[in-house]
C-alpha cells in the first residue's frame, strides 16, 4: 500500500514539474516595444508605412510577430492584425515596417502593441511624447468638396431651420464627393469672421447639419490634428419672417442650347419646391432642379419653412422650331397618297425619314410621300450655331379586314422596301414565316412589324423568291414574294 502512494506521489511530481516548466517557459518570453519615432499617424492615399521596434526575448528560433491595432475607443477586445514586414536589427531586436488600413474610422485614441505567434503579447507602444494611444486617420479623401449644390446662399424662415448638406459626386457642378467613404466622419463649423476663430458645432460627426442660426457655414472632413484639403465651401444662411427672394439659375446659360439631356434649372434652396411652366404645375417637379430642352416662362414656389417666396425664369432656346403637317393615325384610303413636310427655321437643315424604325434610303428633303401604312419618323437636324435635333413621330393607319391584300412583291429601290403586311397581321398572336427558295427559314416571329428584309438580298441572276405562311387565331395565309431592285 506504501508503495502505491509513493508511486503516485511521484507521478503527480512529474506532472507537476513538466507544468511549471512549461508556464516559467511561457513567463520566459518577454516583448518590450521602443517608443515610436511618430507622435500621430497621418496616412494618405499615398500610403507612408510606419515603424515598430520592440526587444524580445526567451522565443524560440522561427517564432513570429505581428503588430496589432486597436478599435477606435483603444480597446484590444477585436484587435486588427497590421500587415507588415519585419526586419531583424540585432538577435534579440526586431523592426515591423507597416500600413494603415484604408478603412479605419479615425480617431485620436488609438494604440499599438505587438503579438507573437505564442500568444504572447507586449504592452502598449508610447508615442514620441510619451503616449500611450494616439490620433490615427487615413485620409482617404484629400480634396475640396460642395454641399448645398455649390449654391453659396441659403434662407429659412424665422423659428425654422435648414439643412446643408454634402453634395454627391457630379460633374455639373464639378465635385468630388467624400460621401463615397463611409468610414469617414465630418467636423461641422460656424465661420465668426477672420477676426474670431470658427466655431465648431458639437454633437454632429454626419454629412448633413441642420442649421437653427443664420451665419456662414462650412465643413470639413474629420482627420483629426492631420492636416487636410478635405473641406467644403462656405454656405451664408440668412433668416425671414416674409420668405426670401428666389433666383432660378440655368445650367446651360439663357438662352441655352437645347440638346441631350437639356439645362439643368436650380432653384434657391428651401425645404421643399413646386416648378410651373407657363403657370401649370409640372407634376412631379418638387426637388431644388429641374432638367428640361423646352422653352417657356418657369416659375417655382420655395417652402422655407413656414415662409414661402417664389422664382421665375423666362428661358429661351437659340436652337430651332419645327412643325410636321401631319396628322397622327391618318387613314390612308386604297390607292392614296399623303405629303408630309416639315417646316423649320433651322441653319442648313437637314433630315432623316423611317418607317416602322428603319432609315429610308434617299430621303433628305423636307417632305416625303407617304404611300403605305406604318409608323414614321423624321429627324431635322441644325448643324451650325447650337448643335441640335428635334424629332416628329406619327402613324399612318390603312383599311384592314379579311379581305386586306397580302403584297407577293418587294422594290428594294421604291418608296417602301420592306414587305409591309396588313395590320391585321401584325399582332403578338400571329406568327409570320418566311422561308427561301432553298428552304431555309429567314424569318419565324410573333408580332411582326413590317421590317423585312433587313439586310442586303443576293440576287446572283435572278429575282430572288421567297415563300410565307402567316398563322393567326383563325386562319392560315400561303403566298410566294418576289424580291426587285
Amino acid at each position: 500500500m506504501i508503495q502505491k502512494i509513493t508511486l503516485s506521489f511521484f507521478k503527480v511530481l512529474i506532472l507537476f514539474s513538466i507544468l511549471f516548466f512549461a508556464e516559467s517557459n511561457v513567463y520566459a518570453q518577454k516583448i518590450t516595444p521602443e517608443i515610436l519615432n511618430f507622435d500621430r499617424i497621418c496616412a494618405g492615399v499615398t500610403s507612408q508605412t510606419y515603424d515598430a521596434t520592440f526587444l524580445h526575448s526567451g522565443f524560440a528560433t522561427g517564432t513570429t510577430f505581428e503588430v496589432e491595432l486597436s478599435d477606435k475607443d483603444g480597446s484590444f477586445t477585436t484587435p486588427i492584425k497590421l500587415t507588415g514586414v519585419t526586419k531583424d536589427d540585432a538577435p534579440d531586436r526586431k523592426t515591423i515596417t507597416f500600413n494603415v488600413p484604408q478603412n479605419i474610422v479615425g480617431s485620436d485614441i488609438y494604440k499599438l502593441r505587438v503579438r507573437s505567434s505564442t500568444g504572447v503579447v507586449s504592452t502598449n507602444f508610447f508615442s514620441s511624447t510619451q503616449k500611450s494611444s494616439f490620433p490615427i486617420y487615413y485620409k482617404i479623401h484629400d480634396k475640396q468638396y460642395t454641399i448645398n449644390n455649390f449654391n453659396g446662399n441659403a434662407s429659412f424662415c424665422a423659428g425654422g431651420s435648414f439643412v446643408l448638406s454634402i453634395d454627391p459626386d457630379s460633374t455639373t457642378p464639378e465635385n468630388d464627393s467624400p460621401l463615397k467613404y463611409p468610414s469617414l466622419s465630418y467636423n461641422w463649423y460656424r465661420d465668426n469672421g477672420t477676426s474670431v476663430p470658427p466655431t465648431l458645432l458639437a454633437g454632429n460627426s454626419t454629412s448633413s447639419y441642420t442649421v437653427t442660426t443664420p451665419g456662414t457655414y462650412y465643413v470639413e472632413t474629420n482627420y483629426g490634428s492631420c492636416t487636410s484639403l478635405s473641406y467644403s465651401n462656405r454656405v451664408i444662411v440668412t433668416t425671414s419672417s416674409s420668405g426670401s427672394a428666389v433666383t432660378i439659375d440655368s445650367s446651360l446659360g439663357n438662352p441655352f442650347c437645347a440638346s441631350g439631356s437639356g439645362t439643368v434649372l436650380t432653384a434657391t434652396s428651401g425645404n421643399s419646391y413646386v416648378w410651373k411652366k407657363n403657370g401649370t404645375v409640372i407634376t412631379g417637379a418638387t426637388t431644388r432642379t429641374y432638367s428640361t430642352n423646352e422653352s417657356g416662362v418657369y416659375t417655382v414656389d420655395v417652402d422655407f419653412g413656414g415662409c414661402k417666396a417664389t422664382g421665375t425664369i423666362d428661358l429661351k432656346s437659340n436652337g430651332f422650331d419645327a412643325s410636321i403637317d401631319v396628322q397622327d393615325g391618318y387613314k390612308l384610303s386604297e390607292g392614296e397618297t399623303l405629303n408630309v413636310t416639315v417646316t423649320t427655321d433651322a441653319a442648313n437643315a437637314t433630315y432623316e425619314w423611317y418607317l416602322n424604325d428603319n432609315i429610308i434610303s434617299g430621303e433628305t428633303s423636307s417632305s416625303y410621300l407617304v404611300t403605305v401604312k406604318g409608323n414614321y419618323k423624321v429627324k431635322i437636324s441644325q448643324a451650325a450655331g447650337c448643335v441640335a435635333s428635334k424629332e416628329f413621330s406619327f402613324r399612318i393607319n390603312g383599311d384592314s379586314g379579311p379581305s386586306s391584300v397580302i403584297p407577293n412583291i418587294i422594290k428594294l429601290s421604291g418608296l417602301n422596301p420592306y414587305w409591309n403586311i396588313p395590320d391585321e397581321y401584325k399582332n403578338a398572336n400571329t406568327q409570320v414565316i418566311i422561308i427561301s427558295s432553298n428552304g431555309d427559314k429567314v424569318l419565324d416571329v410573333m408580332n411582326y412589324q413590317g421590317d423585312w428584309p433587313q439586310s442586303n438580298v443576293d440576287f446572283k441572276n435572278v429575282n430572288p423568291v421567297y415563300y410565307y405562311v402567316i398563322k393567326g387565331d383563325a386562319s392560315e395565309k400561303k403566298g410566294s414574294i418576289t424580291v426587285i431592285k
